[in-house]
């Protein structure tokens, strides 16, 4: 039997979780009742624990809790058929699905070889160029497509370098995988809590490119610095092995050449779509973000008309069916937690505790979504704050909490080595290339600093910019509850 990050449990470890989970998931539900929530209001909060204790103690299992938790919810009444559909966020799942079939197709068209190759002929290379030439493209590549295939084609990149250099490649690791979570922050398209944000909170591509895009890249510039002063002593060693393999006349890897262009046209294409779509849909007259869902779909829907004999591969195997089914169940049990009125029950008791003041607001939201995402799903968060930050837009400016709410899930998945999915695959891609195991406070002491630092950029530049940001709907768009 498999428990998180695929490593075995016997069968007592996974009796003794289990009893855990549904002793505090029934516990909570119960004390419920005593701070003033009726029975549907309980079973929701229970279920919606469950989840997240189920992300923590049965990673390879979070799929069906999801769905046991479901048909738990339906059968207290506390969701119903159409509430289910409605709060499911299918527009969501459906961009992301297109999303994957593109990435798909960029691998097939060697684009992030292409973008691979590129970095390694940089001309006058050194330890700290090299280092941030694979960091800042590895953050600007999760912006355009997401940050699990980006870290995937940058630690490719680094494991070839770091064996000509006959050098320990988990420090390049770390950083690139550091960099590349706070990257996914810059537009929609990096992490799905974008996307989800984007139609929950009614925002444009155009108002990420505007407010969370240059945010993002000061947090960049910072992380970078203080990964490299962290790492300075490994990239000195950079140094003096590249000093030694170029004075034997050996490149540093070898030139591929690759048809690159047609994937590079798909991408530039495809964002160019997404980024339009607000002026279309005014000048078509369409609801808002309608045109932003069903980007992906169409140019996945020309790929796969292109190239035919790939397509039941790209649908089949490119597609993360599990993550997205997952992804549809949270949405509908975080959405219960809107309908059954817990979400306003807490968004009053915010608002009593800590005010009605953005300033007070911004960094409560960014510090509790950053803690929460280090050890459990982003996601889960984020679907979680998502209608109480609605709430709270009724009385306050909503923008400069959805933006914390953005970087706090982001940048708090640093914090820990499970804190995002692209650490788990980056060090999964560690162990298997070099055998070596990155223990948990190796990590946690850079993570935790690059975060914290990374946070209190984004704070310190929300704070600045609350001001000039424009009121935004209260209530969601496309795909929302």
């Amino acid at each position: 039997m498999h428990g998180e990050n695929g490593q075995e449990i016997s069968v007592g470890m996974l009796l003794r979780r289990m009893a855990v989970l549904l002793t505090l998931s029934i516990s909570v539900a119960v004390g419920a009742a005593y701070i003033g929530l009726e029975m549907h209001q309980c079973v929701a909060v229970g279920v919606f624990l469950a989840i997240i204790l189920g992300t923590l103690f049965f990673w390879t299992f979070r799929l069906a809790i999801a769905f046991i938790g479901v048909a738990v919810l339906i059968f207290t009444k506390s969701l119903n058929i159409p509430q289910f559909v409605e709060s499911s966020a299918l527009p969501v799942i459906l961009f992301l699905a297109g999303m994957m079939i593109i990435v798909g197709a960029l691998r097939d068209l060697g684009f992030f070889t292409w973008v691979v190759q590129v970095i390694v002929s940089m001309p006058r290379i050194t330890g700290i160029k090299f280092i941030v030439a694979v960091s800042v493209t590895s953050a600007l590549l999760a912006c355009a497509v997401d940050e699990v295939t980006s870290i995937i084609f940058i630690s490719a990149l680094v494991f070839q370098v770091c064996d000509r250099l006959k050098l320990n490649p988990m420090p390049y690791i770390i950083i690139c995988v550091l960099c590349t979570n706070v990257g996914s922050a810059g537009t929609m398209l990096g992490n799905p809590v974008g996307i989800y944000i984007g139609t929950q909170a009614g925002l444009a591509f155009q108002d990420f490119i505007v407010w969370a895009f240059p945010v993002m890249l000061v947090a960049l510039a910072v992380t970078v610095i203080v990964t490299v002063l962290w790492y300075r002593s490994e990239l000195r060693l950079f140094d003096e092995r590249l000093r030694e393999r170029l004075s034997r006349n050996l490149s540093l890897a070898p030139r591929v050449e690759v048809p690159y262009r047609s994937g590079l046209i798909l991408l530039t294409l495809t964002i160019a779509f997404i980024a339009s779509h607000h002026p279309l849909e005014k000048a078509l007259g369409l609801s808002p973000n309608s045109i932003l869902l069903i980007a992906p779909l169409v140019c996945s829907g020309i790929i796969m008309i292109l190239k035919r004999e790939r397509a039941r591969h790209y649908v089949e195997a490119e597609v993360d069916w599990w993550t997205l089914l997952f992804f549809m169940l949270l949405f509908a049990i975080a959405g219960t937690l809107e309908h059954t009125g817990v979400t306003e029950f807490a968004a009053h008791k915010l608002a009593q505790g800590f005010g009605r003041s953005v300033t007070v607001l911004v960094p409560v939201i960014m510090a509790t979504t950053a803690i929460g995402s280090a050890f459990v799903d982003n996601v889960i968060f984020v679907a979680a704050f998502s209608p109480v930050i609605k709430e709270l837009g009724k009385e306050v400016t909503a923008m400069p909490l959805w933006w914390a709410l953005l970087f706090g899930a982001c940048f708090g998945g640093n914090i820990t080595m499970i804190g995002s999915t692209a650490n788990i695959v980056a060090l999964g891609l560690l162990e298997k290339h070099s055998r070596t195991s990155v223990q948990f406070f190796q990590w946690f002491k850079i993570g935790a600093a690059s975060a914290l630092v990374a946070c209190l950029v984004a704070w310190v530049l929300l704070m600045f910019l609350a001001p000039y940001m424009p009121e935004i709907a209260a209530h969601a768009a496309v795909g929302g509850h």
